[in-house]
């Protein structure tokens, strides 16, 4: 089993918490961590395992172990039930362990039974410094971080992230309420792939699919939902000139991404036109998902004006605001460090770093040039 970077972010919170919801997408290894865990296992998508827990439920309350509940959300009826036993035995903390592969904001049972009671923990496919060779690390990019997807057993891309999207718009999406006929949703998964990395412009994608920005919007909230997209907001700074106030779009995994724009390897990835927001968007999920492992307390959101002033990732830490520009570039140059220090100043950030594919780091700490390690050993530093 890979070391998972957020397992100590877990335990710590099993310490302090009655309950805690690992969420995150399907296949990312929920389940194997939380068996790592130990304690008693329920799959709750299984009938077998639901009538196992009502029977032997009252035992397993009674007892000192740990119970683990996954995909919760497939099985509403048992929120009563834990809410119950976490008010009456408030101080009891780590007794449940909820898995679950859509966000608390699809999971309303969570946020009426449980608000207050759990705390949430994100996990990732797997992230940049959870790979240890530097094989492993090339095949990051292109393949995307699912453990079954590629980046272990490279035969697998890209068919297996293909299967993988078809049956999030055929079975996974529908059962936890997208409304959309499974062709609209594959339809809208490739222009997303497509719209990578831009400005999300919902009336535009709506007239191509014949349906208002109002209903592609409620279908946005879905596919962020379940961990597929990533909106990244913009940073309302209070300067003079005016700013680019709609999200932009990435998708969280680039394997899937590359899979659905039928990027085969390596080579092909490179000779493409978009490969900047293909890098941009893999450098920002790893630097976030790196963040969310860590439990640091942080924002992110992204920096335009309509003059073209830009700030690919803002990082606001509440004492500290990082601004962050990433080039797809070996050999970046004191102009793309200028343009980055007139952006950043624009919003007083108190670092900059400026990330590409650059051998050597150099700056003062303040000014940075690096790579994405480079980057993640600043942030092991918080």
């Amino acid at each position: 089993m890979i070391p998972r970077a957020v397992k100590p972010l877990l335990e710590e919170r099993l310490k302090v918490y009655p309950a805690v919801a690992l969420v995150g997408p399907r296949q990312c290894g929920k389940t194997t961590l939380a068996q790592a865990m130990g304690g008693a296992y329920f799959d709750l998508e299984q009938d077998a395992d639901r009538l196992r827990l009502d029977l032997e439920w009252e035992d397993r309350l009674a007892g000192k172990g740990l119970i683990v509940l996954d995909e919760a959300q497939s099985w509403p009826e048992v929120f009563a039930r834990l809410r119950g036993a976490i008010d009456q035995h408030r101080k009891r903390m780590g007794k449940f362990l909820l898995l679950g592969s859509v966000s608390p904001s699809l999971m309303i049972k969570v946020s009426e039974s449980l608000a207050g009671r759990l705390s949430l923990v994100e996990l990732t496919p797997l992230i940049l410094t959870e790979l240890n060779t530097k094989a492993s690390r090339n095949r990051r990019w292109l393949f995307g971080g699912y453990p079954d997807g590629g980046v272990l057993a490279p035969k697998r891309y890209p068919h297996w992230q293909l299967d993988y999207v078809s049956l999030l718009s055929q079975r996974d999406l529908p059962t936890w309420g997208l409304p959309a006929k499974p062709q609209t949703t594959d339809r809208l998964l490739r222009m997303l792939a497509a719209l990578n990395g831009q400005i999300w412009n919902a009336s535009q994608v709506g007239q191509s699919l014949g349906l208002s920005y109002h209903t592609i919007n409620s279908y946005m909230d879905y596919l962020v939902g379940a961990f597929l997209i990533r909106r990244l907001q913009p940073y309302r700074a209070n300067i003079k000139k005016r700013l680019v106030k709609s999200p932009k779009v990435y998708w969280r995994d680039s394997g899937l991404l590359h899979a659905l724009l039928n990027v085969p390897d390596i080579e092909t990835l490179l000779n493409q036109p978009w490969v900047g927001a293909s890098w941009e968007g893999y450098v920002i999920e790893t630097i976030l998902s790196t963040l969310s492992a860590q439990g640091l307390s942080f924002q992110a959101h992204y920096f335009r004006t309509n003059d073209r002033h830009e700030i690919d990732l803002v990082l606001d830490y509440g004492k500290e605001l990082w601004a962050v520009e990433i080039k797809l570039t070996s050999a970046p140059g004191p102009d793309d460090m200028a343009r980055l220090n007139r952006s950043a100043g624009m919003i007083k950030a108190t670092r900059r770093f400026l990330i590409s594919q650059t051998s050597q780091s150099s700056g003062d700490g303040r000014r940075v040039s690096c790579n994405l390690q480079g980057f993640l050993d600043h942030l092991d530093a918080l």
